[in-house]
């Protein structure tokens, strides 16, 4: 790790951090960020300030392939405020409508929540990131501009019900990237016959990253001010360690290093592989190619 003073240090590596309620993720960052005097710092998908969980701080070469992050699958639990929708589709919203909830029972829950199961179309919402000619869905919302928005296809692995009490529901939702857990929780109500908002929201899991042992801001404080904050850092090839690998020659690696694909003697049938030299030092990303060669896509300096 080296340290440049008017840039702060070169950090490479993952931070999983347990995001608290009424932060943004930007803001979470920068916490992070200013803690480790980070050079340069990123995250893999934000959490709206109302959530909490799991959020990972990527810094350094990290942020090299964060995308491979944000493309991961999702876990959260979600409870479900039924009988009443607002403008956001979560509880910072002005409510908007009020519905009876009388006739839901809990027998009825699982039916109706197996129908969300599998491939599904969403509408994104108006209070999300989502441009429109340029600008954000949610400048537009908060000037009472409402823009059609097409349908996305995401997909919805598992769905269950975790606790149902007169108006609240409780979820466990594994999903795709850019699942709206907003949109689902009012699509379910909707299909229950009444209404509903997003009342707490908690991400559990990232790809193979769990809220488990992730890191709260205090931890990582306390770590600070003993002088062990790395321990909290995953190295960029342990945060890929179930990755399949390819182990290049010095000659191999030359290539690679100059965006040449290459065919190496065991190559895994895995789309995305690790880069290692002969030497076992984890140097970057490829892709395993139709007709076998492994093209580089991430070459990192680690």
């Amino acid at each position: 790790m080296t340290r440049n003073r008017r840039l702060g240090q070169d950090v490479n590596g993952v931070v999983i951090l347990d995001k608290r309620v009424g932060i943004s993720s930007n803001a979470a960052l920068q916490e992070v960020k200013k803690l480790f005097h980070a050079r340069k710092a990123g995250h893999t998908g934000s959490l709206d300030p109302l959530a909490s969980g799991l959020l990972l701080v990527c810094m350094g070469e990290a942020t090299k392939i964060s995308s491979f992050w944000l493309n991961s699958d999702k876990r959260y639990r979600v409870k479900v405020k039924l009988g009443v929708s607002t403008t956001t589709g979560d509880s910072e919203g002005e409510v908007v409508e009020r519905k009876p909830t009388d006739h839901v029972n809990e027998k009825d829950i699982v039916p109706v929540l197996e129908k969300f199961v599998g491939e599904i179309a969403q509408v994104p919402p108006m209070y999300s990131a989502l441009k429109h000619n340029g600008t954000r869905l949610y400048e537009l919302a908060r000037k009472g501009v409402d823009v059609e928005r097409k349908a996305r296809i995401v997909t919805i692995f598992g769905l269950k019900l975790l606790f149902y009490k007169h108006d609240t529901l409780e979820l466990d939702v594994h999903c795709s990237k850019g699942t709206y857990i907003r949109t689902l929780a009012e699509d379910i109500a909707v299909a229950m016959g009444s209404c509903g908002y997003v009342e707490q929201l908690l991400r559990l899991q990232v790809g193979e990253f769990v809220i488990e042992d992730g890191y709260k801001i205090e931890e990582l404080e306390r770590l600070a001010s003993t002088g062990n904050l790395n321990t909290s850092l995953v190295s960029v090839s342990d945060a890929l360690k179930s990755w399949p690998s390819v182990c290049l020659s010095d000659e191999l690696a030359f290539f690679v290093k100059q965006g040449q694909a290459v065919l190496s003697p065991k190559t895994p049938k895995e789309r995305w592989v690790k880069l290692l030299t002969q030497n076992q030092h984890f140097f970057g990303i490829g892709e395993v190619l139709t007709d076998g060669k492994v093209a580089p896509r991430r070459i990192l300096n680690v």
